[in-house]
Formats: structure tokens, sequence, C-alpha cells
């Protein structure tokens, strides 16, 4: 059968020894479609990003590039600008026909925090083929803020599919005309497109600028850090932001989103043509987002944004991104926003957890 692992299928793998941990997994770890992955108790700050490559462990890369070593047991801060590579608490036994994809937790994009998995053998980040048996690790890269991180917080999680999950355009569309996954008329090409809010209903503030020189984001601290100290305000009055380059942003979709219970998301970059900009990493949907049976009302996606090279115009209703839809190979026991722990069910404009307006 085949589709995205819902989470009575994430504890059938754990009972199994397909995934294993020390310390043993956590109930809280296991979320709809996918599970939270646990930073270990060492950092590595190393010289520069890699891949372990085919037939070479990561263990083996970290002794050509470490440059030194960061007890994580009682908390220590990663530095911004500065690459690190942590060794995850969990390992996988994956059995043939399931692959998986790690990608950033949301408070972890929104702070701008760069976190990729890597494997042994690995070509690619994030991706984990088939029959891989082996440990996991956490890339970690700091880009706007210095953060304290301490051994078992979750900065990015791991969603398991068996065979071929994604919903064609045609598949999509009658979604759409069942469910009602966006408000208004939907694009879709290769997935949902969904564009950016430059024109709120009240006001002028648009989204949110990191900027350049700040204190140290404790990540445990939640809601503790004014906004005013770590954020630029971005305030539009004729449907439009300049973007500066290497500045990144926190803005908003202007579309309302919805995820069926039957189904999971992975947000996308839309195509490389269509500005010097991309869309940021944090990326997982959980059944459940903005839906009815979930508590939902439709919720607007926040986009993590990083201009490149050249400064570019962004315009109220530009398509930035889009949303690729999954089937579940079974409805999960908890929905997104109904029985666990949600922040961003029914969202707008928002920051990470950690601040506070």
């Amino acid at each position: 059968m085949t589709g995205v692992l819902p989470d009575s299928a994430l504890r059938r793998m754990i009972a199994s020894g397909a995934i294993t941990a020390s310390p043993e997994i956590i109930d809280a770890q296991v979320q709809p479609a996918s599970l939270d992955l646990r930073l270990g108790k060492v950092a590595y700050r190393v010289r520069a990003s890699f891949l372990a490559g085919k037939g070479r462990t990561v263990a083996e890369r970290i002794a050509e590039f470490e440059m030194h070593r960061v007890d994580l047991s009682n908390g220590a801060v990663l530095e911004k600008g500065c690459v690190y590579l942590i060794p995850l608490a969990e390992s996988l036994a994956l059995p043939a026909g399931v692959t998986a994809v790690a990608n950033a937790k949301s408070s972890t994009g929104r702070m701008d925090l760069l976190t990729r998995a890597i494997t042994d053998g690995g070509t690619e980040f994030d991706r984990i083929p088939d029959g891989y048996h082996g440990p996991l690790y956490a890339e970690v890269c700091p880009r706007s803020f210095s953060v304290l991180v301490r051994a078992g917080q979750r900065l990015n999680q791991i969603r398991f599919r068996e065979g071929q999950a994604q919903l064609s355009d045609q598949e999509l569309t009658a979604l759409h005309e069942a469910e009602g996954l966006v408000d208004g008329a939907p694009l879709i090409s290769e997935g949902l497109g969904f564009s950016v809010d430059l024109h709120p209903r009240e006001g002028t503030l648009v989204g949110y600028r990191a900027k350049p020189h700040t204190g140290v984001v404790d990540l445990d601290r939640i809601g503790h850090y004014p906004a005013r100290d770590f954020w630029e305000e971005v305030h539009s009055e004729d449907g439009r932001v300049i973007l500066d380059p290497g500045a990144f942003y926190i803005l908003v979709s202007r579309e309302a989103v919805t995820i069926p219970p039957d189904y999971a998301a992975e947000m996308a970059p839309y195509l490389a043509m269509v500005g010097e900009f991309r869309v940021h990493y944090a990326g997982f949907f959980d059944p459940g987002f903005g839906h009815a049976s979930a508590g939902g009302k439709g919720s607007r996606g926040v986009l993590e944004v990083r201009c490149h090279e050249a400064p570019f115009v962004l315009e109220h209703g530009q398509v930035v991104g889009r949303l690729v839809y999954e089937r579940m190979q079974a409805r999960p026991e908890r929905l997104y926003g109904t029985g666990i722990a949600s922040n961003y069910q029914g969202q707008g404009l928002k920051l990470a957890k950690q601040f506070r307006d």
C-alpha cells in the first residue's frame, strides 16, 4: 500500500527496530505524518558543509573537516555564519520499499536556522533511500541569529513513504473540487501554487526582516524575546516590497490553505526563473493543517524568503511557491491542531514561537 506513513505506522517502525534511538523515542516526537529528530550531545564545528559521498561515512568526513567540538549536554551557543555537524539520537534500519525525507521544523525555518539531514553514503541532503541502515546527522548553520541549543532539542523532522504518493495535477484538481484546498481559484501546476500577500486587510504591515546584529536566541525560551530586538517591520502601501540581497524576510501567503486528513503536503520553491529569491527551508504540512475537521478555517502559509545576488521587487499576488500534496497510507490517529501541540494552526503572519509581538 503506497503513501506517506501515518503516526500509527511510525510507532510500529519504532517497535520493530526500523527506527531506534538513544535515549528512547518519546511520544511527543511522533507527529501525524512525521517524526521529530533530536540533537545528540556533541556538535562538531566544521570548515564547510559536506555530503558523505558514496561508500563513505559521515564520521570519516568529520575527521577531515572538524575544527573543534562543542558539548551540548548543558547547552551551548552555535554562532551565526558557522557550520556544525551534530549526530542525532535516532538511527534507521529502513525496510525495502520505504524511503524517507527530512526537513526543518516550522520554528527552525522561521529562525533562519539552516538544518539538513545527512547520512552515511549520502549524495543528497535530506533524502534517504530505501534499505538505509545507519546513523543520522544534522548539519546546522545559523544564518541570521546565533542560537543556544541543547541535546535533545528537535530542529528537524523526518517523513517516511512507501511507493509513489504524490498527487498528479488531475488528482489535485479533483481534491480541490471536493475539499476546497484554497479560498479562490487554484493555480495547479506540479502542485498547488501560492502567492505572497502584500495588501493586508488592515494596516500596512506585510512582514519582518531579520536585523543583522542581535543577541543570542535560547531556543527553549518560548514567547520570551521582544520581536523588535531581532526583527524590523516591513510595511507596504502600494503592494510591493524591494528585497535586499542577503536579507532574510518573514512574509505570508495570500491564500488560506487546507490539508485534508487523508493527505500531507510539502512546500517547494516555485521556479528558479521567477526572481532573485528563494522561499526558505521549512516544508512539511501535516494532515489537518487548516482543515475544519481539526478546528481550522484555512491557514495561510508563512514564507521564509531570502534574496540572492540582486535587489528584487516582490509584488502582491506574485506566485512564490507551491504545495506538493501526497496521499497518506492511512489517516493519522491524531491530526494537526487536535490532540497535539500545534503552534501554527489558523496562523497568519507569525514569527517563530520564541518571539513575542
